[in-house]
């Protein structure tokens, strides 16, 4: 299949800890089948910038220092998935985020996406990166940045030819404070509390892929390649573990 063919593929669903590779994945994902790659974060900036009715209100609650609320950030899930670029399909990365979201998206999706043009197309494909916990703390704590330039080794498996200096423009490299091994803790466990739900939720709709993102990114994108282009046959199983 030729890059950036746009084919029906249908909505697909990302999930996956800090460090699993999400955004590697949807862009590749993207370019392939020629969807777009919708973030919940993108679409609040836009309103906002915009000036639409939705980004006004959520410019004033978060000017409250007020988390959006869901029915917020579903109208403007709603709108981005009414645009054209859509039709054929697209990718949902850091949404849904809780059962709530997913069961609004179900329903949203049945009642207005499904058309005569999708009548053949299930409801989303859920795919989610599994990655061994200590593999992630590898990744995350292991990441080191150029001040300089923004230039990203990690220590473990794409070390500088130079302890702690950049190969590039020979800048100090510096681990963020968002990379510091009790932060990464913090925000896997609140990973994990936070989506656990959602996966549950499609896993008992038979609706949950996993793939094994410990593989080569290579690989791991030709699983996701494979899910995607046999959906109506795996639905209910992961054909990497055996599920």
């Amino acid at each position: 299949m030729a890059e950036g063919t746009a084919v029906n593929v249908g909505p697909i669903i990302l999930l996956g800890p800090p460090g699993a590779g999400k955004g590697t994945q949807a862009k590749r994902i993207a370019e392939r089948y020629g969807i777009p790659q919708i973030s919940t974060g993108d679409i609040l900036r836009s309103n906002v910038q915009r000036g639409s009715e939705l980004g006004l209100q959520a410019k004033a609650i978060m000017a409250r220092g007020e988390l959006v609320p869901d029915d917020l950030v579903c109208n403007m899930v709603a709108a981005r998935l009414r645009e054209a670029d859509c039709v054929p399909g697209f990718i949902l990365d850091g949404f849904p985020r809780t059962a709530a979201q997913a069961g609004w998206l179900d329903a949203f999706l049945e009642h207005e996406f499904f058309d005569n043009l999708h009548a053949d197309k299930c409801l989303p494909i859920v795919i989610r990166i599994d990655v061994d916990y200590n593999r992630l703390l590898q990744r995350l704590t292991g990441r080191r940045t150029c001040l300089a330039n923004g230039h990203i080794y990690n220590v473990y498996s794409q070390p500088p030819r130079v302890a702690d200096v950049c190969d590039v423009d020979g800048s100090q490299l510096v681990t963020r404070n968002d990379d510091r091994e009790e932060v990464i803790r913090e925000r896997l466990k609140a990973y994990d509390l936070q989506t656990r739900p959602v996966a549950e939720y499609y896993q008992q709709k038979g609706r949950l892929v996993s793939v094994n993102g410990d593989l080569p990114v290579e690989q791991v994108t030709g699983q996701m390649y494979w899910v995607i282009e046999h959906h109506g046959a795996v639905e209910g199983m992961s054909p990497f573990y055996g599920g």
